[in-house]
């Protein structure tokens, strides 16, 4: 069982006890975070958003981090120009805690249901 969820415009292919560094998030170390499902997969495949509605992903602020530095040069042949730049990410570790689906009938389960009723 996975989904693949957006945080921050990105997306990421997560299961349960996964751990993924996202851009930085505004909470704190040891707040739980609802991410937003865009595909939930058990058995079959759940794309529909009115599916994708009763999913939910749950994940813990393990903690904020720094990404590697990242190095820019820029540099204009013959007219004495360099420059050296640096740039280090912000970046939030997050801990999936628990993929689940709320209760999803299945259609047969429906038809059933309309038909005791009426």
């Amino acid at each position: 069982m996975y989904a693949i969820v957006t945080v921050g415009g990105r997306q990421y292919r997560v299961e349960e006890g996964d751990s993924l560094l996202v851009n930085r998030l505004r909470e704190d170390e040891g707040a739980t975070v609802e991410l937003r499902p865009i595909l939930f997969r058990d058995d079959e495949a759940i794309l529909d958003p009115a599916e994708l509605a009763k999913v939910k992903v749950e994940a813990v602020v393990a903690g904020h981090e720094r990404g590697p530095k990242i190095h820019v040069l820029k540099f204009k042949p013959k007219h004495g120009y360099k420059k050296r730049m640096g740039h280090r990410s912000d970046l939030t570790r997050l801990q999936v805690k628990q993929i689940k689906m709320m209760s999803r009938k299945r259609p047969s389960q429906a038809n059933k249901e309309s038909d005791d009723g009426a």
